[in-house]
């Protein structure tokens, strides 16, 4: 099993967790063409797509995942936003708390805090990958897990890069309280990881970096030297392993 992932960051975002058998998309923010590269247009072995919320950086491609017939989840609240866009109801619905599956994952939604309707996290679990977090477009999370094996977390901005550019005039005044009420710091990020069990985990891919207000290099610094795991930034075509530590 291998995480590759076809875009991260505001502009799109999309991942695939992927065997010779079955692959689980995260995101429709790109095209599914290039979803089809990876799978060597193998599109037969998806068994499903996750969505967190409704906005296009996430989003935007979901009605050609439909129209090829693969099953798409999201919460209602982003239902009913990407409705009104689209015209159509998308019927596959999850919610906080209610796990379910597609192929052999296992896939539980949680809450998160950002400016969506209804936006979700998600839980995974797969035989051969353990369990992995996926956490984006969020200022904090309520929750701790345990046994975790591989996380992708955002780490959007540096509070110091970001004040930087305010008063550099790179960035409007207002961008920041949007933020710091939607998005996740690198500062956050670090607690987040401290609240969490990590003495399984095998791989952490900071994701969804912002174009301006992020360093790539400083932030895997950072959070490798504070959790002591290998770090990863989540660029355009990064495979990386995702199988149980011993594997």
């Amino acid at each position: 099993m291998e995480l590759t992932v076809i875009s991260s960051g505001s502009r799109s975002n999309c991942y695939v967790i992927h065997n010779e058998n079955e692959a689980l998309i995260i995101e429709a923010g790109a095209k599914l063409i290039e979803v089809k590269k990876v799978l060597n247009f193998d599109i037969s072995k998806i068994v499903g797509c996750v969505i967190s919320h409704e906005h296009l950086d996430h989003a935007k491609y979901v009605a050609e995942y439909l129209e090829a017939s693969i099953p798409v989840r999201m919460s209602e609240g982003t239902n009913h936003a990407l409705r009104k866009m689209y015209k159509k109801r998308f019927a596959l619905l999850c919610e906080h708390g209610r796990q379910f599956n597609a192929g052999n994952f296992t896939i539980l939604p949680f809450e998160v805090q950002h400016d969506a309707n209804q936006p979700l996290g998600f839980l995974i679990k797969h035989p051969d990958t353990g369990k992995i977090l996926f956490l984006t477009d969020t200022y904090f999370s309520d929750y701790v897990f345990s046994g975790l094996n591989h996380i992708l977390v955002e780490a959007n901005y540096s509070d110091h890069i970001l004040q930087e550019n305010i008063q550099a005039g790179k960035v409007h005044p207002s961008m920041k309280n949007r933020l710091l009420g939607s998005h996740m710091s690198l500062a956050t990020t670090k607690e987040l990881l401290s609240a969490n069990d990590l003495s399984k985990v095998v791989n952490i891919i900071l994701i969804h970096l912002s174009d301006g207000n992020s360093n790539a290099r400083q932030f895997k610094e950072e959070i490798t030297t504070h959790t002591g795991k290998p770090v990863f930034i989540a660029d355009t075509g990064l495979t990386v392993p995702f199988y149980k530590e011993g594997f």
